[in-house]
């Protein structure tokens, strides 16, 4: 018997108060990975992460789980949508898993710890996309390199349609 393994999709983004605008963003985000049969793993907390979770877990009949990778020691640390609040203890030194265990990172408005993570993803040769209209990080490295060890860029990506194509594209 062969097993299909779902692909991960990694989201960053801001943690704490976001607008209404970038919340609705991740929500949609996260109601399509849902749709597109992918599993999701974000960093579990507030902000873009509790809106990407709340979009993904409101899809019923999904096959796919919504992940937290929590900085603390506590499953407490994690959103009211995280389905699977897996703590790590290491602090920031958990936005590298976040970068590694997903198949593909997708930036969403952020700060220095999203930009840490799409860093790490960068690092690891992982593909990573930006969602342009949620700002911060996401619009800052659109279509940039951000560094000479790869010869693609930050997928500029203008919209929840265009996040889904390259998705569709890069894991098939």
């Amino acid at each position: 018997m062969s097993i299909r393994r779902l692909p991960i999709v990694s989201v960053s983004g801001s943690s704490g108060t976001v607008s209404e605008e970038v919340a609705a963003l991740a929500r949609t985000l996260g109601q399509k990975l849902a749709h597109a049969g992918y599993h999701l793993l974000c960093g579990g907390r507030d902000g873009v992460m509790e809106a990407v979770c709340r979009g993904f877990v409101s899809v019923p009949d999904r096959m796919g789980v919504c992940l937290g990778l929590l900085p603390g020691q506590s499953k407490d640390e994690a959103n009211e949508w995280v389905e699977v609040a897996l703590p790590t203890g290491v602090g920031f030194a958990r936005n590298s898993m976040v970068a590694l265990m997903g198949d593909a990172l997708i930036v969403v408005s952020g700060g220095s710890g999203t930009l840490s993570e799409a860093a790490f993803a960068w690092q690891y040769g992982k593909p990573v996309g930006a969602l342009v209209p949620s700002g911060g990080t996401a619009a800052e490295i659109a279509g940039r390199r951000l560094d000479p060890r790869r010869k693609d860029v930050v997928a500029p990506l203008h919209s929840i349609q265009e996040v889904m194509e390259f998705l569709d594209d890069i894991l098939g």
